[in-house]
């Protein structure tokens, strides 16, 4: 049975950081800049715009709007607590799927949610 936590670090966290990256360069920012705001490697937002890595989950509404505030946030240079603000990304798609698809953790939430 896959914990919480393991869903979060190996799905979600990852999903944001892609949806964020790609927000980044649709906006015109560089793959190099764009993981050097994310803080991350220039390969991981590599895979990220390929879809090799952080494509199990799409975003919608609330949390699509959030993560493209983020990302409009970093690409003007706004001082940005880029943990805190993906922390809150990730607590309004929890509290989202609660809401919406009901709160068994044994179902993986596209199969709830039937997206």
């Amino acid at each position: 049975m896959e914990s919480p936590c393991q869903k979060i670090v190996w799905d979600v966290l990852p999903a944001i950081r892609a949806a964020i990256a790609v927000e980044l360069v649709k906006c015109g920012v560089s793959q190099v800049e764009a993981a050097r705001m994310l803080e991350i490697a220039p390969s991981a937002v590599s895979q990220y715009l390929s879809g090799k890595r952080g494509y199990r989950i799409e975003f919608e509404n609330e949390v699509k709007k959030s993560i493209e505030q983020l990302a409009q946030d970093l690409r003007d240079g706004r001082n940005v607590n880029l943990v805190q603000r993906t922390c809150d990304i990730c607590h309004q798609l929890r509290e989202g799927e609660e809401s919406q698809c009901g709160s068994s953790s044994d179902t993986p939430s596209k199969e709830r949610c039937g997206s």
